[in-house]
C-alpha cells in the first residue's frame, strides 16, 4: 500500500532505498528487588557499567573515520559529560540502596523521571536534549546486559544488503550509531522524535544525508524492507510508491547528483571574482588526518588548526612537545608548501579537556581561565607547545595563532614566551623558521577596540565570529535557551568585523574570517562587500563558498555596503543582504 507521512526537513537532498526499521530505542530489562546485603554487589554492576560506557565512548572517539563531521566529536564528548554527571548516578545509587531496586531498574526509573521533566520543557531545543540522556542510559543499560552497543544493535543482525541503500527508520538515533549505519550503505534515516536542533539532525548536514524527523509513528508505520522516497528539502516520507513517483524522484535525484559532481569540478578553478579579486580559500581542521580532506576540497591552506583536539579524551596525559611536533609536522607536509595556522590551544567553555589531567579543569566559563589565558598561568605546557609549533616550521609555513587575547600585557607575555621557547630550541641546536609569523584571534569587542596594538605586534589577524558574536551580544553560544539570540548579523557584529577587515587594509595586514560565517554561502557576498579575501570553513563547506564567489562583483557589492551597515531594523536588513544575491 503506498502512502505519505509528513515531518521535518532538516537536511536537503533525495534518497531511494529499502526501509531498515529499528525497534524503539527503550530496551526491555528486569525488574526485580535484590535481598539485603546484596546493595554492594548491584553498586559494582553500576559502576562497571558506567565505566564500559565510557569506554566505549572513548573507543568510539578514537576510532571516528577520516570523513566524520567535527561535529560528531563534540556529541561524544556531550554523552561523555552526561555519563559523568553525579546526579545521574547518584540517584540511582539511592534506588538501589534505600528502595532494593536492582540497576537495571533503577536506571529506567531515572530515565522516566528525566524524560518526564524534558517533557514539560516549552523550548523545542531544550526538549530535544531529552534524546541526550535516554541514549546514554541506555547504552549503560547495554553495558549491564554484558554486550557492546554494537554488537546489541539490530544492525548487526539484520542489514546483508550490497544491492541496495538502506534507508534508517526509528523512533529516534544516536549521533554515534550513524556513523556506524553510513557504512552500510546508509543514505538517509526518518524518526518519529526529533526536531530541527537535534544532534542527529545537525550531523546528518554535516554528512549532507537526507532526513526527515519528527515523523510521527514512522516506525510503526514503515515494515522492514518496504521501499522508501525520502524527500529531504519537503520533510516528507512517501512509503511503497508507485513507479511513476518513483520514476519522478529517480529522475530528480539524478538532478541533484549532477549538480553536486558540477560542484566539484570548481576545486581546481582559481578563486577570482568576476573583477578579478583573488580569493583565499582555507580549511579548519581539528586533526593531522584532517588535512587529506582539506586538499581534496582545493583548499589553499590551513586557516585554523585546532590544536585543543590534540589533548582533548585522553588517558594518558597532556601531549608532549614530540607528539605534538609529530602531529604538527605531518599536517604542514601534507599542505606542500601552504600555510598552516596553528592555534594554541584554546580551552573552556564548550572545549573542555578530560577532568582526569590535574592541570587542567574540564569546568571553565566562557568568561573564565580560557585560551591563551589559561597558556600564560603554565608557561611550562606553553612553552611545550610554542616549541613544537617553532619545530615543524623548519618543513614548511607552520605560523603560530593566539586566541582570547585583550590586553596589551598579554600580547607581550605570550612574544616573550615565543623568545624563550627559540632560545630553548638555539640551545638544543635544533632548526626552526626564524621569520615564523605570528597572528591573532580577534573574538572579543575589547580587541576590536585596541585593534591598533594587535596590527603593531602581529603579522596576521584572524576573526572568530563564533565568539565574538557570543561575547559582543551577551550570550553563551552553549547554552540553548538563548541560542534564538545568536545573530551573525547583528549590526554591532557587523560593525566590528567590517573594522577590523577595513584597518587590517590599511595597514597593510591580512586578515581572515575563520568562524562559522566564513562557510554560510548566504554571506558570502556580504563579506567580500566588506573586502574580506581570505576565508577559513570546514572542507566541506568551501565549494558552495566558492561558486558564490564566482559569481560575484566585489567592486559593485561594494555600493550597497553603506545601506546594509546602517541599517538596524532587522527586516530592512535581511531585504538588503537578501538582495545581493541580485547584484
Amino acid at each position: 500500500m503506498t502512502f505519505a507521512i509528513y515531518g521535518l526537513s532538516v537536511s536537503n537532498g533525495v534518497a531511494i532505498g529499502q526501509a531498515l526499521t529499528i525497534s524503539s530505542a527503550s530496551l526491555e530489562v528486569d525488574h526485580h528487588f535484590i535481598l539485603p546485603g546484596e546493595e554492594q554487589q548491584e553498586l559494582k554492576r553500576l559502576y562497571d557499567a558506567f565505566g564500559a560506557a565510557k569506554k566505549e565512548l572513548t573507543d568510539l572517539k578514537t576510532d571516528l573515520p577520516e570523513n566524520a563531521p567535527e561535529e560528531m566529536a563534540v556529541f561524544l564528548d556531550v554523552h561523555y559529560l552526561i555519563l559523568n554527571d553525579p546526579e545521574l548516578q547518584n540517584k540511582a545509587i539511592e534506588l538501589i540502596k534505600k528502595r532494593h531496586f536492582n540497576a537495571a531498574w533503577a536506571l529506567t526509573t531515572v530515565l522516566d523521571e528525566l524524560l518526564e521533566t524534558f517533557e514539560d520543557i516549552e523550548d523545542p531545543y531544550l526538549k530535544e536534549r531529552g534524546a541526550d540522556f535516554r541514549q546514554v542510559i541506555e547504552r549503560v543499560l547495554v553495558a549491564l546486559k554484558g554486550t557492546s552497543h554494537l554488537e546489541d544493535h539490530p544492525l548487526q543482525k539484520k542489514v546483508d544488503r550490497e544491492s541496495s541503500e538502506v534507508i534508517i527508520v526509528a523512533q529516534d538515533i544516536a549521533p554515534h550509531d550513524m556513523l556506524r549505519f553510513k557504512e552500510l550503505n546508509f543514505c538517509a534515516f526518518v524518526t518519529d522524535l526529533g526536531g530541527k536542533n537535534s544532534h542527529t539532525a545537525i550531523v546528518a548536514r554535516s554528512l549532507d544525508i537526507p532526513a526527515a524527523v519528527g515523523v510521527k509513528n514512522a516506525s510503526s508505520l514503515i515494515k522492514q524492507d518496504d521501499w522508501l522516497i525520502v524527500d529531504g528539502d519537503r520533510g516528507v516520507v512517501i512509503v511503497n510508491p508507485p513507479s511513476i513517483i518513483l520514476e519522478e524522484y529517480r529522475h530528480r535525484q539524478a538532478e541533484l547528483r549532477l549538480a553536486k559532481n558540477k560542484l566539484q569540478l570548481l576545486k581546481h578553478t582559481p578563486t577570482k571574482t568576476l573583477d578579478g579579486q583573488k580569493i583565499n580559500l582555507m580549511a579548519n581542521i581539528e586533526m593531522p588526518e584532517d588535512a587529506a580532506e582539506a586538499l581534496k576540497s582545493g583548499a589553499l591552506g590551513i586557516g585554523l588548526f585546532r590544536s585543543e583536539f590534540l589533548f582533548m579524551n585522553r588517558q594518558d596525559g597532556i601531549p608532549g612537545e614530540e607528539e605534538q611536533y609529530q602531529a604538527y609536522f605531518q599536517t604542514v607536509t601534507a599542505m606542500h608548501g601552504m600555510p598552516v595556522n596553528i592555534r594554541t590551544i584554546d580551552i573552556g567553555a564548550d572545549k573542555n579537556l578530560d577532568s582526569d589531567l590535574k592541570t587542567i579543569t574540564s569546568d571553565i566559563s566562557p568568561l573564565g581561565l580560557r585560551g591563551i589565558r589559561w597558556s600564560l598561568t603554565e608557561p611550562d605546557i606553553f612553552l611545550e607547545q610554542l616549541r613544537a609549533i617553532l619545530r615543524a616550521s623548519a618543513h614548511g609555513k607552520a605560523q603560530i595563532l593566539i586566541p582570547m587575547l585583550t590586553q596589551v600585557k598579554e600580547i607581550e607575555q605570550t612574544f616573550e614566551l615565543i623568545k624563550v621557547a627559540k632560545q630553548q630550541l638555539d640551545d638544543r641546536g635544533v632548526a626552526y623558521n626564524p621569520n615564523l609569523q605570528v597572528g591573532a584571534m580577534i573574538e572579543l569587542p575589547a580587541a576590536v577596540f585596541i585593534l591598533p596594538a594587535f596590527l603593531k605586534y602581529f603579522d596576521f589577524l584572524s576573526i572568530g565570529t563564533n565568539d565574538l558574536i557570543q561575547y559582543t551580544l551577551g550570550i553563551d553560544r552553549a547554552d540553548s535557551s538563548v541560542a534564538h539570540l545568536y545573530d551573525p548579523v547583528h549590526p554591532a557584529i557587523l560593525s566590528m568585523i567590517y573594522k577590523v577587515i577595513y584597518d587590517c587594509q590599511e595597514a597593510g595586514k591580512s586578515v581572515s574570517i575563520c568562524g562559522e560565517m566564513a562557510g554560510d554561502a548566504t554571506l558570502t557576498r556580504l563579506l567580500i562587500a566588506m573586502g574580506l579575501k581570505d576565508f577559513s570553513m570546514h572542507a566541506s563547506q568551501l565549494l558552495m563558498v566558492k561558486r558564490e564567489l564566482l559569481k560575484a562583483d566585489m567592486s559593485k557589492l561594494k555600493n550597497y555596503l553603506t545601506e546594509i551597515l546602517t541599517s538596524f531594523e532587522p527586516h530592512i536588513q535581511a531585504k538588503l543582504i537578501e538582495n545581493l544575491s541580485k547584484v
